[in-house]
């Protein structure tokens, strides 16, 4: 392999969120206009990008409005139909608020030749903040706040989230009708469900209030006193499959991790390395996923399995953190770091691991690079990996030894990116 192993990891990562892109993947999913008007409305972390490859493909003859919300930072300021607004992630806040409410207006009284145009991508659950009645904002900010910290994996928390709101969990469909709805998805969670999707503001609900009652008990979150009184009454049940609010509502998949997978794994057989795709849904906490990607690349080192080197091991999903430590993290700084510490300095092994929105849990960088030596220098800094890792500080571990990787808001989202590579 003439290429640095480093080199290649990232070109596999920037090979995969461009797969992820919506000017290369939105253009052929995007529907003709309608009789009457069109609303394009979205959340999350792609919709600014989303809503202007919508606006360049529009005629200009056609009526085109709409608003989008999206993350701080994640916006464009070119666009002359469609609104963008800032919000924040993955904490609500106001401004999200205030969006979600708009939005919820702008589709009220709509004819059925009327189109609206949803667009969702990873991080709408927080972007599109409207509480349920009775419900304030502060509120729904501590029940997210707790189930971050919590550990629980993204459907239980969209669970919760969806029958807190007064707009997720089908109940946009529901204010649309009868015009027709089509929602273009960007998909940031394992198994690509529709309805976890930005908690799904389009789509049918299956799941119950009593459910997400249950995930508050399971993590030990004690709820204020009106989320407790919402979800004992049956207005927060959301629209279940069936209902007449989805007759005209279809969602189109224009980007999955799966995507992202196969992009880099093409860059990899480019190489001369033969990639294993082991999933594009895995989930548990991020030390526990690392222990055992570990021990596979170390079998892949020792006994040629899964695969003989050169080979990489690529996966995607979402890893989770329960956090107990004060330190700087981002589960996929977690997640290299406990890999590090598995692997023992093995001097055939490299790593990668980003977040394909940019951003690794709330820092700055998307993730960071492991390489042979990286707990060898570790040490040599003054750092002891291990009480780094009890202290979920893997970003302040990764930042001193050089090894951030750091791409800024990349408009798009099929969540995490992991690769290891055996030389």
């Amino acid at each position: 392999m003439s290429e640095p192993a480093t080199a290649l990891l990232e070109r596999m990562f920037h090979a995969a969120v461009a797969a992820a892109l919506p000017a290369h993947c939105m253009a052929p999913h995007l529907p003709p206009p309608p009789k009457g008007r069109t609303i394009v409305i979205g959340a999350g972390k792609a919709a600014a990008a989303m809503a202007s490859v919508v606006e360049a493909a529009w005629p200009a003859d056609r009526p085109l409005t709409g608003l989008v919300v999206t993350r701080y930072g994640h916006g464009v300021d070119h666009l002359a139909r469609i609104e963008v607004v800032e919000a924040s992630h993955p904490v609500p806040d106001d401004a999200g608020q205030r969006a979600a409410a708009r939005m919820l207006a702008m589709v009220q009284g709509l004819t059925a030749d009327d189109l609206v145009l949803c667009l969702m991508s990873g991080g709408a659950s927080a972007l599109l903040a409207l509480p349920a009645p009775g419900i304030d904002l502060a509120a729904k900010q501590s029940i997210n706040r707790a189930l971050l910290r919590s550990g629980a994996p993204i459907h239980d928390m969209n669970c919760v989230r969806k029958h807190l709101s007064a707009i997720k969990g089908g109940r946009l469909a529901a204010a649309c009708a009868p015009a027709r709805i089509i929602t273009l998805m960007i998909s940031d969670v394992p198994g690509d469900d529709p309805s976890v999707i930005g908690s799904g503001p389009t789509v049918p609900d299956a799941s119950t209030r009593a459910e997400a009652a249950a995930i508050l008990a399971r993590y030990g979150i004690e709820p204020p006193a009106a989320v407790a009184a919402w979800l004992r009454r049956p207005e927060a049940e959301t629209p279940k499959p069936g209902d007449p609010a989805f007759d005209r509502a279809t969602s189109i998949m224009i980007a999955t991790p799966w995507h992202a997978l196969e992009a880099a794994a093409g860059v990899a057989r480019a190489a001369g390395i033969t990639p294993i795709i082991l999933g594009d849904a895995i989930e548990g906490e991020a030390n526990d996923v690392a222990r055992v990607m570990a021990a596979m690349a170390h079998s892949s080192a020792t006994h040629g399995q899964p695969a003989t080197p050169p080979c990489v091991l690529i996966s995607g999903g979402e890893t989770t953190v329960t956090v107990r430590g004060n330190g700087r993290g981002g589960r996929n700084a977690e997640f290299l770091l406990g890999l590090a510490i598995a692997l023992a300095g093995h001097p055939r092994i490299h790593a990668i691991a980003c977040d394909t929105d940019g951003i690794d849990g709330t820092e700055s960088n998307a993730g960071a690079r492991l390489t042979p030596d990286t707990i060898a220098r570790a040490r040599a800094a003054g750092i002891d990996p291990a009480v780094a890792l009890a202290d979920n500080d893997g970003y302040t571990v990764f930042s001193r030894l050089g090894d951030l990787i750091t791409t800024g808001p990349t408009r798009t989202n099929v969540n995490d990116f992991r690769a290891i590579l055996i030389t």
